[in-house]
């Protein structure tokens, strides 16, 4: 008996999907009512499809390669920082 009512409701639940599926009138996301909303005053202007690149420098004026610089020469020291605890005599 709990086989069929589990069957059942599989079947319910999978005619409950097409039905949703198959409406006429689908209701839109709560964001896409937002921004409907939202532009219906105030359109937004066009945007390119790639836009130019930009040069890329951190806002202090300093180069990517100093953070990457960093990073390195910390994990260099980490793992040195290891092998000499693990080399150590005791």
């Amino acid at each position: 008996m709990a086989e069929r009512d589990e069957r059942d409701d599989i079947e319910h639940r999978e005619f409950d999907l097409r039905w949703a599926d198959d409406a006429e009138h689908k209701e839109p996301s709560a964001r896409a009512r937002m921004l409907a909303a939202r532009w219906k005053d105030d359109p937004p202007g066009p945007v390119p499809f790639r836009p130019e690149p930009e040069h890329r420098r951190s806002p202090r004026g300093r180069s990517p390669w100093l953070s990457t610089a960093v990073v390195l020469g910390c994990v260099a020291a980490v793992i040195l920082l290891l092998g000499y605890i693990n080399f150590r005599p005791y």
